[in-house]
């Protein structure tokens, strides 16, 4: 089984990093605070925020982790990469489209961000491992769809307080999104301590050497 690279763990480490460093740092740069429970991460990155270059580079940085990342999870199905990349560069693309000075509404970022969170949500789903034994199949893809569930979840809380102006959306938002950015580290991190273990089972069966 081929492995993952450390330079595919380094940019899943570094993906919640920029997010949740991008946000903490973003707030605390508003003048006259900045309420993380009511308001959205994108409202850090709008036109008229103050120092918006913060979570303006935390959202493009973790969009470009989301990319990496999935470039070296060789071992998962490759819809899954495909995926996540597509989360990647949703969220690219919602750095790219802020929202406009007025707290006003913006089609390209409205857009971007429901490609990046629905992307992001699923891809765990497409992303098992084939296997050729329908129990092996079961066994395997077991995980991936609680990770996929643990995933949509929050994001179905951001949306349904988006629908209703809930009084909770920027936690929500902030509760999926960071859920979103943790999942490829706890992937890879799961690989790569599987693949170790493997390694030092096929070492340990070798016959000695004279």
């Amino acid at each position: 089984m081929r492995v993952v690279p450390r330079w595919a763990l380094a940019s899943a480490v570094a993906a919640p990093i920029l997010l949740i460093g991008g946000w903490t740092l973003g707030a605390a740069r508003q003048p006259g605070g900045f309420d993380q429970v009511t308001d959205t991460i994108s409202a850090l990155a709008a036109v008229d925020a103050t120092d918006r270059w913060i979570m303006t580079l935390g959202l493009a940085g973790l969009g470009l982790c989301h990319c990496v990342t999935a470039a070296g999870l060789r071992p998962l199905a490759p819809a899954g990469r495909a995926l996540l990349a597509l989360g990647g560069v949703g969220t690219l693309a919602v750095a790219a489209f802020p929202l406009p000075a007025g707290g006003g509404n913006s089609v390209p970022h409205t857009l971007a961000a429901a490609v990046a969170f629905g992307a992001l949500a699923l891809w765990p789903a497409l992303a098992a491992p084939r296997t050729t034994t329908t129990r092996g199949r079961a066994r395997r893809y077991a995980p991936w769809a609680a990770l996929t569930v643990g995933l949509a979840l929050p994001v179905a809380w951001f949306v349904a307080e988006l629908a209703t102006g809930g009084e909770r959306i920027g936690l929500a938002e902030r509760v999926a999104a960071g859920a979103e950015a943790l999942a490829p580290l706890l992937v890879v991190a799961g690989l790569r301590t599987g693949s170790g273990r493997r390694r030092q089972r096929g070492t340990a069966a070798r016959p000695p050497t004279a």
